[in-house]
């Protein structure tokens, strides 16, 4: 039986199996296509469309490839008050969006106490809303508490399962144990739990790939983030090469193939890196998209990293823009709910 073969009935594959099909260029246009197929069968041609809120670029962290880094004194600072944020939401949820993701760095002023008061006060006014959080590390009894107030997702990329690598992308006050117990935390709470990793991240390789792959097969997350590095001109790693575009799509549908009914969106930093890149992104298998409802004068400072998309089709307002794109490309726009079947 070929390792594809073994992949497609669902069946468990080692490192060395892993490594073959990531480098698999030969049979790269039958991955896509059967993850595409896999995608249809259980999602059919909807993409699920997340309204992002942004809420606060301050983090107390120090990743050496992000752009609201700690230490970078040049990155536009701003929190959005619970009434914005509030706003933020009414206005998403009149224009039709059932999911807000509410994004951020890991910012000490938002509390426990007023994470609770922002997502409870969401799902009191609007209960067939889903929420999610995306604020990064923190207690089993934070999380705990969140998820009692309603949140219902989770969002924290482990960036990479190499521990030895993701110790050359953060500081010595991060570890990889930490993240991964935040990760198994979440799913044991119940939320619908979402992992990722970026491609081409300095000092990775393909190896590093198969270790991201490992894991997530042993985690079963309900949504995977997957994008391409790209650098920004405030950190250490400005001068370091993109990641691929075709080699992140070709992990899309590895992803999709490895867990059939994953959640997968097709992420900013890919439509960033090409212009067609959300489009990529679905005709390798993703179904999700996050236009971005963040208030216009603050989503400007939001910048992870160069070049970020914040206009046309990633932009909250311009919905129908991207329903029109999406149909032209036989997609159906759906901002209903969309929650892990």
């Amino acid at each position: 039986m070929s390792v594809l073969s073994k992949l497609l009935e669902g069946k468990p594959l080692g490192k060395e199996e892993w490594l073959s099909l990531i480098t698999d260029t030969k049979h790269a246009e039958e991955i896509r296509e059967e993850a595409c197929r896999k995608r249809d069968e259980i999602y059919g041609r909807k993409i699920f469309a997340r309204g992002l809120i942004e809420f606060t670029s301050f983090c107390r962290n120090d990743c050496y490839y992000c752009g609201i880094r700690c230490s970078n004194r040049n990155a536009g600072r701003y929190r959005l008050s619970s009434g914005t944020i509030f706003e933020t939401v009414q206005k998403g949820y009149e224009a039709g969006f059932r999911t807000f993701v509410l994004q951020g760095g890991e910012d000490p002023y938002f509390t426990d106490d007023r994470l609770i008061e922002i997502v409870s006060g969401i799902k009191a006014s609007f209960p067939d809303s889903a929420v999610t959080l995306s604020v990064g590390e923190r207690s089993y009894e934070s999380y705990e508490a969140l998820r009692k107030a309603g949140a219902d997702r989770y969002l924290l990329r482990h960036e990479t399962a190499d521990e030895s690598h993701y110790m050359k992308l953060h500081p010595a006050s991060m570890s990889f144990s930490n993240r991964v117990r935040c990760l198994h935390d979440l799913k044991k709470l119940g939320y619908q739990t979402g992992a990722g990793m970026m491609i081409g991240s300095p000092y990775s390789s393909y190896e590093t790939l198969v270790e991201d792959m490992v894991f997530l097969s042993e985690l079963k997350p309900e949504m995977v983030g997957i994008g391409p590095f790209i650098p920004y001109k405030d950190t250490p790693f400005r001068d370091n090469e993109r990641g691929s575009v075709e080699l992140t799509l070709h992990m899309l549908s590895l992803v999709r193939l490895m867990n059939p009914h994953v959640l997968l969106p097709s992420t900013t930093a890919l439509g960033t890196a090409d212009n067609l890149g959300h489009i990529k992104g679905f005709e390798a298998g993703a179904n999700v998209i996050m236009p971005n409802l963040t208030p216009s004068g603050e989503r400007e400072k939001y910048l992870l990293y160069d070049g970020k998309k914040i206009t046309e089709e990633e932009a909250g307002e311009n919905i129908e823009m991207l329903r029109r794109e999406l149909l032209e490309h036989g997609y159906e726009l759906s901002l209903e709910r969309g929650d892990y079947r």
